[in-house]
């Protein structure tokens, strides 16, 4: 049975599971290839496309030791959940909810944020930070600190 569970826990796989992993790894990145699903019962479905690549991608991270969570787009998480995945502290986020850089709705008197809008204020600040670090560097060479 398909469990809802909406939480933010990651997936990480056992040590005594990395060669099964490894070996699905390889059969789903053959080239050509129709995933099949087969049921308790026996009953046999194709997996479609947009579902193989989805389990392709978490297949291939689990594979190299990375954790995995899988979360709806429009998914609400609490301050805390989203100050946890920024890796930032939750003090730190609430000045940026409160000065307008991540969208917020309050639940009575509770924030909550939508987790496509962290989403985009991460990758917002990933792109700020690597043309920062890319001046920096051509900074330090014009000044001779690079040979």
């Amino acid at each position: 049975m398909l469990r809802q569970n909406m939480s933010l826990d990651s997936v990480i796989s056992p040590q005594l599971e990395a060669q099964s992993i490894k070996e699905l790894e390889r059969i789903l990145s053959v080239k050509d290839f129709q995933a099949k699903l087969v049921g308790a019962n026996g009953e046999k479905i194709t997996i479609p496309e947009p579902i193989y690549q989805v389990l392709l991608q978490v297949v291939h991270a689990m594979a190299s030791g990375k954790a995995i969570s899988i979360i709806p787009q429009q998914q609400e998480l609490t301050t805390q959940q989203a100050a946890e995945f920024l890796n930032v502290s939750r003090p730190y986020l609430i000045k940026l909810l409160e000065q307008g850089e991540i969208p917020h709705i309050k639940v009575g008197s509770h924030r909550r944020v939508r987790f496509d809008d962290v989403m985009n204020y991460k990758q917002q600040r990933d792109v700020k930070r690597d043309q920062l670090l890319t001046e920096l560097t051509q900074m330090s060479q014009e000044a001779g600190f690079y040979e």
